[in-house]
C-alpha cells in the first residue's frame, strides 16, 4: 500500500496552519470565518478540497489531450461547491466544475478527456462522488458545451 504523508504546523494566528508534503512544498490553511475581519492567512479546508478536484482533473485532462495530440493553448478551471447553510458539519452536496479551453482542439476529444478524468482517473473525484453529485460544463474557444451527465 502506498503511503502519502503531509505535515501541518500551527502558525501564530489561532487557526492558521502551514502544511508540507514530503518534498517540502507548502500550502497555508486557515479558517477566515473564525476571524472578525473575515480574513485568514490561507485557504480554507473546504476550499482546499474543491481545489484538489480541479487540480486532479486538470492534470488528467492535460495528459489525455497531449496523448490525443490536441494543441492546448490555455486552460482554466472554476470549481463551485454547494453545501447547506446553518448545519455542522456542512459537507458539499453538489460540486460543479467549469472548464475553459482555447486551442485548435476537437470538441469530442475535449469532452472525452473530461469524462475520463471525472468518471475514471481522478482519485479526488472518485472520493467526493460518494457524498456529492458532480457535474461539469466546458467552453472551447468561446463556445459553451454542457457536460455529459454522471449516473
Amino acid at each position: 500500500m502506498k503511503r502519502v504523508t503531509v505535515t501541518l504546523e500551527k502558525q501564530e494566528a489561532d487557526y492558521h496552519f502551514r502544511s508540507f508534503n514530503s518534498a517540502g512544498l507548502s500550502v497555508d490553511i486557515d479558517d477566515a470565518t473564525a476571524y472578525e475581519d473575515g480574513k485568514g492567512k490561507g485557504v480554507g479546508p473546504m476550499q482546499l478540497l474543491i481545489m484538489a478536484i480541479g487540480g486532479c482533473s486538470g492534470v488528467d485532462i492535460v495528459a489525455i489531450l497531449k496523448k490525443a495530440r490536441q494543441p492546448l493553448e490555455s486552460f482554466t478551471i472554476q470549481v463551485d461547491g454547494y453545501k447547506p447553510e446553518g448545519v455542522s458539519p456542512s459537507t458539499f452536496e453538489k460540486i460543479a466544475v467549469r472548464y475553459n479551453f482555447t486551442g485548435k482542439m476537437d470538441e469530442s476529444k475535449v469532452r472525452r478527456a473530461i469524462d475520463l478524468s471525472l468518471g475514471k482517473y481522478c482519485s479526488v473525484a472518485r472520493m467526493l462522488e460518494k457524498s456529492a453529485s458532480l457535474e461539469y460544463d466546458f467552453t472551447l474557444n468561446g463556445t459553451h458545451f454542457e457536460g455529459t451527465p454522471f449516473s
